[in-house]
C-alpha cells in the first residue's frame, strides 16, 4: 500500500497525502540505517510543487538513497511540469536516482474481469485477484510518464540524473524505445521540443534509464534489442514474483549475451543507477572512477 501512498495522491487531502509519504520515508530510512547494504527508497508525491520539494528535501536529509515518484500522472499537471525542475535538480545534485515502481501505476479497469466466466485464481494465493489480465497494464503508466519526461526535455535538462523502472518488467522496453524514436521522427517538424533533444530518444534512454526485467522474461532478448546499458538484475526476494531460482532463469536467458553485457546486467548497470546512493565499499572496482 505504501508503494501507491494508500491512494492519497488521487484524493483531496494533501495534508494527509504528504504526511503519509513523510512518515513512510522516516520509517524506511530508520529501518535501513542498520546496514549500508539496505538502500532506503523514499516516496515523493508530485501533486503540489512546494510540498513535493519539502518532502524530497526531508527524505534526502534522512538518508534516502533513491526517490520514488508515482508513474501515474498527477491530478492537475504533467510529471514533466517545469515547476518540478527543482526536484530533479535536488536529486541530481545529491547523486541519487529517481525511480518508478509497481504500485504507483494506473490500475486495471475492473470491468475487464466481468467476462461471464468463473473467477480466475489469484497469482499470489490471496484476495487481490492478480491475474494475467491485470498483469498486462503494469508498465503502461511508466511508459507514458517516462516518454513525457523525455519529450519535454527533463532528461536533457538534468543529464546526470539517472532513472529506474523497478518491478515493472522489461519486455515492453525494446518496442517502447522504437516507438519513442518513431514519434520523435514523425512529430519533429512541428514540435520544437523534439528538435531540441540532445539525441534520439532511444539514445537518451540508454544514457539515463535502467530497467529491471522479471525473472520469467527473456532478458537476453531484451538486452539484444534495447542495448547492454539498460537492463539490470532483480529477484524481488523473498516475494513469489521472483520465482524459486531467478539466477538460473536469468543465466539461461543470457547465454547469447556478451560477457560485458552479462557483467552490466548483474552489477554495473545497478551501480551506475544508484550513484552516490551506494556506499564506496559496495562498488565494483571497475566502477570506482565513475
Amino acid at each position: 500500500h505504501c508503494l501507491g501512498n494508500f491512494g492519497l495522491d488521487q484524493g483531496d487531502d494533501m495534508d494527509l497525502c504528504y504526511a503519509a509519504a513523510d512518515a513512510h520515508n522516516r520509517m524506511m530510512t530508520d529501518f535501513c540505517s542498520v546496514d549500508p547494504r539496505l538502500l532506503p527508497v523514499a516516496y515523493i508525491p508530485l501533486e503540489e510543487f512546494h510540498r513535493t520539494l519539502a518532502s524530497a528535501k526531508l527524505a534526502i536529509e534522512l538518508g534516502a538513497k533513491a526517490l520514488m515518484v508515482p508513474s501515474r500522472c498527477p491530478q492537475n499537471h504533467a510529471p514533466s511540469h517545469i515547476a518540478l525542475d527543482p526536484l530533479w535538480a535536488m536529486a541530481e545534485e545529491a547523486g541519487l536516482p529517481v525511480v518508478v515502481h509497481v504500485g504507483g501505476e494506473t490500475k486495471l479497469n475492473p470491468v475487464y474481469k466481468k467476462n461471464g466466466l468463473p473467477p480466475v485464481p489469484d497469482f499470489h494465493g490471496g484476495d487481490d485477484n492478480f491475474t494475467s489480465v491485470s498483469y498486462m497494464p503494469i508498465p503502461e503508466a511508466a511508459m507514458q510518464t517516462l516518454a513525457t519526461l523525455i519529450f519535454d526535455g527533463v532528461f536533457d535538462r538534468f543529464p546526470n540524473l539517472k532513472w529506474g523502472a523497478i518491478e515493472l518488467g522489461a519486455s515492453w522496453l525494446p518496442g517502447w524505445m522504437r516507438s519513442l524514436d518513431s514519434a520523435a521522427h514523425a512529430f519533429m517538424r512541428n514540435e520544437e521540443r523534439l528538435q531540441n533533444l540532445s539525441a534520439k530518444p532511444s539514445e537518451i534512454v540508454r544514457r539515463q534509464l535502467r530497467v529491471a526485467p522479471y525473472p520469467h522474461e527473456d532478458a537476453g532478448w531484451i538486452i539484444a534489442n534495447a542495448g547492454e546499458e539498460v537492463c539490470m538484475f532483480s529477484s524481488d526476494y523473498p516475494h513469489v514474483e521472483g520465482g524459486r531460482n531467478p539466477l538460473k532463469r536469468f543465466d539461461e536467458s543470457l547465454k547469447g549475451t556478451s560477457a560485458r553485457g552479462v557483467e552490466r546486467f548483474y552489477s554495473e548497470n545497478f551501480i551506475d543507477l544508484m550513484g552516490a546512493g551506494l556506499s564506496p565499499e559496495l562498488r565494483h572496482p571497475a566502477m570506482m572512477p565513475a
